[in-house]
């Protein structure tokens, strides 16, 4: 990095990288070839490229609002600064659901592993209750002891995840039916947009990553754009080998994984022939959902010590932790089907509103209102708010068409081609 009083050693921003890749890769890529498991891998791969695009280009605009203000100003003082009351409500509604959607979601999904995980070596049986209260207080104990612990697990646990996804990939890539790849439905790809959305997910943690950067630009974009573009080759890859092995229909397939509400990479294992590539998936899902619900909860945590104003020290650290940890276990462990049903309203709700729309705003009056300085301006001008407002104004229409069943959900589109496949 340049030489300056804010140069960031080249392993903080790997580690940075790291972060954003974790929180982005998470339970979001074990429900990712469900949710396009229908319309075949190259229309999906164009839409996932397309949302790989806006989320890159909305962090690095919500990225340009934090650092006009000073350190430790989370989305509520951002939002209040820019837009008002009004801004500040809608933030405070919007980071609450999305944040604590995405890590009731991993924690619901990581409970299932512990379930799996326990019973394969030991042989013990534990009910779903237990395997996410196990996977909640473990994890979510480390967020109590600040960012820097947590960076540091995280990166680790990253690097056992590339590892690990690696190894699947490379034993797993011989086990791909070409035929399956072959599948095309244009015509649903769109569907999987507010989940695919929600993949890409990590802005509500980037306020804690700008100081952990000290608040180095180009660290800080090295950090966003490194991090999201790691995130979609690996995605790619990945969807590469789950839908050339798993079928959309048919006994084990996609559309039993979205019926049961599991992360893939437990029907993965009845397609494969090779003992270890089951193995190997298990532990990268186990990877997977432990640094993204870090990226998460550590955002999460620094929200609510902003927004309700409780110091992250002494007694207020263990209340935060308290507050994250009690109402995530009870969604997780108590609730059905939650992990697709968070993931998804989490992109379709969350994500198009506080990580595409209101940044945009926000950029908007600081620019061309307030008057802020553009020494860390994101090059594009007007035309390019415009161009990433319009694509998550779309998207949150999409969400609203689909709830209210004017069109039918990728869980719809899934069953309905089941159906057809049986008939012929």
């Amino acid at each position: 990095m340049g030489e300056n009083e804010n140069s960031v050693p080249t392993g903080r921003v790997f580690s940075g990288i790291c972060l954003v890749a974790g929180t982005c890769i998470g339970g979001g890529m074990l429900a990712l070839p469900v949710a396009t498991g229908v319309s075949g891998f190259l229309p999906s791969g164009l839409i996932m490229g397309i949302c790989w695009i806006a989320m890159t280009l909305s962090a690095l605009l919500l990225l340009e609002v934090n650092l006009w203000l000073k350190e430790g100003a989370h989305v509520i003082t951002m939002a209040s600064t820019f837009l008002g009351p009004i801004g500040k409500i809608v933030s405070w509604i919007v980071y609450l659901f999305i944040s604590y959607a995405s890590i009731i979601a991993y924690t619901s999904a990581g409970g299932s592993l512990v379930i799996n995980g326990l019973e394969s070596f030991d042989h013990m049986q534990i009910s779903r209750e237990i395997g996410c209260l196990i996977f909640i207080v473990v994890f979510g104990g480390l967020i109590y002891f600040g960012n820097k612990i947590v960076g540091r697990v995280n990166s680790v646990l990253f690097i056992a995840m590339i590892i690990a996804y690696f190894a699947l990939i490379w034993s797993g890539f011989s086990e791909i039916k070409l035929e399956l790849l072959s599948h095309r439905n244009w015509s649903t790809s769109f569907l999987a947009i507010p989940l695919l959305l929600t993949t890409f997910s990590f802005q509500t943690m980037l306020p804690s990553l700008t100081p952990y950067l000290k608040r180095n630009v180009k660290a800080l974009r090295w950090a966003i754009i490194g991090g999201t573009t790691v995130t979609l080759i690996i995605y790619l890859l990945w969807q590469l080998l789950v839908l050339g092995v798993v079928p959309v229909s048919g006994p084990h397939s996609l559309v039993d994984a979205l019926e049961a509400g599991e992360p893939i990479t437990q029907f993965l294992r009845k397609h494969v022939q090779g003992e270890w590539v089951s193995m190997i998936a298990e532990y990268f899902a186990f990877f997977a959902l432990v640094t993204s619900f870090f990226g998460m909860a550590l955002g999460l945590f620094d929200f609510l010590s902003d927004g309700l104003k409780i110091p992250n020290q002494g007694k207020g650290k263990l209340i935060l932790s308290l507050l994250i940890v009690i109402p995530t276990f009870v969604f997780a462990a108590y609730f059905d089907r939650i992990f697709f049903l968070a993931l998804d309203s989490s992109g379709g709700y969350g994500d198009t509103i506080i990580n595409g729309i209101i940044p945009v705003l926000m950029v908007w009056v600081g620019r061309y209102i307030y008057k802020f300085p553009d020494d860390h301006r994101t090059p594009g001008g007007k035309p390019l708010l415009i161009f990433v407002l319009l694509f998550f104004v779309s998207a949150l229409v999409l969400e609203i068409l689909i709830h209210t069943g004017t069109i039918c959900s990728f869980y719809e589109a899934c069953i309905d081609f089941a159906a057809s496949q049986k008939q012929i």
